[in-house]
């Protein structure tokens, strides 16, 4: 990987988590800079250090993906810090135990409360899902996936009445399910599994 390229990646997916409009998977994470402007930028140098940090693009990708859940306007220096390495580690601590993650914070959900309820808003107030999600108890993967079965974030945005935190929450979960590599079948099986076990009644996927 290139400077350049590094450059045209980082661009590219911060555009991809703080616009609604830009789809990274879309415009395939092209940059309408060009070779010449970005030698031309004060800062390229930090991305020549940061291509020199990966193996491949896949690696590079997600090491960027990391960094974005955790701060949607990362700036580029920061990433070349321990902290964006710490990010890093802890995205794929998760990722490679993926269904392990989901099935035990499904299993803590059911245990303590009633699925439905836990995915409910009250009076415009955050579910208790949300609320989980914001105070580091579940995975904001498990959230993605639970969201790409159970498809609920529309219920959410229309009736949480929060305008000021809300939407970017809103918006890192649509943005982020693109990079969660996951077999819907498979998950969906252990949702159920998890609903029979712990909750038979109030079963919320048919």
């Amino acid at each position: 990987m290139t400077g350049y390229e590094a450059f045209c990646l980082y661009s590219s997916l911060k555009l991809h988590f703080t616009q609604e409009s830009y789809d990274y998977f879309k415009y395939g994470g092209k940059s309408r800079t060009s070779i010449d402007a970005f030698e031309n930028k004060k800062d390229k140098w930090f991305f020549y250090k940061l291509s020199r940090r990966f193996s491949n693009d896949d690696q590079a990708r997600d090491f960027l993906v990391a960094n974005f859940l955790h701060d949607s306007n990362v700036w580029i220096g920061n990433l070349l810090t321990e902290d964006s390495d710490i990010h890093y580690r802890a995205r794929q601590k998760v990722i490679q135990s993926l269904s392990y993650t989901f099935t035990n914070e499904i299993e803590s959900i059911m245990k303590h409360e009633n699925p439905n309820e836990s995915l409910m808003v009250q009076d415009g107030e955050y579910p208790k899902l949300l609320t989980k999600l914001l105070h580091n108890e579940i995975s904001i993967e498990t959230v993605c996936i639970l969201n790409s079965i159970l498809k609920f974030l529309p219920m959410w945005d229309k009736k949480i009445v929060d305008t000021i935190h809300y939407p970017n929450v809103s918006l890192k979960i649509k943005k982020y399910t693109p990079f969660i590599k996951f077999d819907p079948t498979k998950y969906k099986l252990i949702l159920k599994k998890e609903l029979h076990e712990n909750s038979e009644n109030n079963a919320i996927v048919s």
